[in-house]
């Protein structure tokens, strides 16, 4: 059979297949369990192939350790109905399993050639998305949605979702005014798509519109933010920037508690944007309560120091500001040995991400000659272990505000500079500015 794009499937059942599009759907608006939804097929048809493909690729797109064990069992479940699979579901299974490896720039460009036979594999655009954004490359951000939008038009099931997707990955390039145009043609199409959602509040927070973005993110808060929406974290992330940027903590801090940090689960992606809305708290010496307690000790409950360089540098940004000296040294051991590993994440630690936890551990010891030191040479090579420009810039914030505590006054107006020169209309850059020329 083929599923509603045309692209085909080994299923046996059509109930099956119809059960896949709506996991599918719920994945592409990340509304809901993708994964409750797509086992109820599984339970019917225990040799759906792409039901099985499809649970592991959501567990990978949580991008940490924890998903490994469960990850592995689906692999021998798909090894053994390997003689039932077609030719793109064996495709996924070899794409699946480079990530299981630890391969991930093979996973990924395995989905590149996967797409290029089915460029109609909604399944594999979304995930070959995520995992650029993981990798920080921009190029294929957009360049993996370019290589199959002609094969698509706009009355295809799914065709928004791809836009949104687009609007992101030129946004990531610099093409702003595409990328906002895109966006919102994506979510007129899908109104619940919260990735072209937040491809737009990306394009606002570029070119610092941050009154425009407060009442653009509030206007269609019933679209992005429901209970069951699984990106609502990241979306009430991008609401407390605008507010922090507008010196406005105090509101910044009420949206961490309501949205970004409303329950204390144990996910790295949540944890991470709780870390990074904290931390730019942090270095502006601003008093969050308890909340960096409860954060740093449930980074050290997790079992994934070393699993990935940009979960690293976040988790270190807690132990740092909560004073746990021991985890964070037992996080610096840990991420050195990783250096030395041939997988994906070993190169990401040996060129960015070691560097840069090292340089945050010595923020945190006031050691801010060392701190600028270790983060100016990587500054702009950050991208490689991933996330995009607005999660990245917590790396230049750190590097100034190090400059700022320095008696270097000349780099930190020399950076204060470069940053207003970007966004000469935001009020933290012009109070950066201000604090290094007095």
């Amino acid at each position: 059979m083929d599923d509603m794009r045309g692209t085909p499937v080994s299923a046996a059942k059509p109930s099956s297949l119809e059960i896949y599009e709506t996991a599918l759907n719920a994945f592409n608006c990340y509304r809901g369990d993708p994964v409750e939804i797509i086992d109820k097929a599984l339970a019917d048809d225990p040799g759906f192939v792409m039901g099985h493909i499809f649970r592991a690729h959501i567990h990978v797109s949580l991008w940490e350790r924890s998903v490994l064990s469960e990850l592995n069992a689906i692999l021998a479940i798909l090894d053994e109905l390997s003689g039932a699979a077609n030719d793109r579901e064996r495709a996924h299974v070899a794409a699946l399993k480079r990530w299981a490896w630890g391969d991930w720039n093979g996973m990924r460009a395995a989905l590149d050639r996967l797409l290029a036979e089915y460029p109609r594999d909604l399944l594999a655009l979304q995930m070959g998305h995520l995992l650029d954004f993981y990798h920080g490359d921009r190029e294929n951000l957009r360049g993996r949605i370019a290589r199959a939008l002609p094969h698509w038009n706009r009355d295809d099931k799914g065709y928004g979702f791809i836009l949104g997707m687009q609007a992101f990955g030129l946004e990531e390039c610099g093409a702003y005014d595409e990328a906002e145009e895109t966006g919102r043609r994506a979510f007129e199409m899908e109104p619940d798509d919260c990735w072209a959602q937040h491809a737009v509040a990306h394009v606002m927070e570029m070119q610092a519109r941050q009154d425009e973005a407060i009442a653009f993110m509030a206007a269609r808060e019933h679209h992005w933010a429901q209970d069951d929406n699984a990106f609502a974290f990241h979306n009430w992330w991008h609401t407390a920037l605008f507010h922090l940027d507008q010196d406005r903590p105090v509101r910044a801090l009420q949206i961490y508690d309501r949205g970004v940090r409303a329950e204390p689960a144990p996910i790295q992606l949540m944890m991470l944007d709780a870390a990074a809305l904290l931390w730019r708290l942090h270095l502006r010496r601003i008093d969050v309560g308890t909340r960096w307690e409860e954060l740093a000790t449930a980074y050290e409950k997790a079992d994934e120091a070393g699993f990935y360089a940009f979960n690293d540098m976040h988790a270190m940004m807690a132990y740092v500001a909560t004073g746990r000296s021991i985890a964070a040294a037992a996080l610096l051991k840990i991420v050195e040995a990783e250096e030395d590993q041939a997988g994906t994440n070993g190169m990401m630690t040996r060129e960015v991400g070691l560097p840069i936890v090292r340089a945050i551990e010595a923020f945190g010891r006031e050691a801010y000659g060392e701190a600028m030191d270790t983060l100016m040479p990587v500054r702009y090579r950050a991208h490689i272990f991933g996330g995009s420009h607005a999660q990245r810039d917590i790396v230049h914030r750190t590097l100034i505000e190090a400059a700022l505590r320095s008696p270097d006054k000349a780099l930190a107006i020399a950076l204060t500079n470069e940053r207003t020169s970007l966004k000469p209309h935001c009020p933290f850059g012009l109070q950066l500015k201000q604090r290094a020329t007095q």
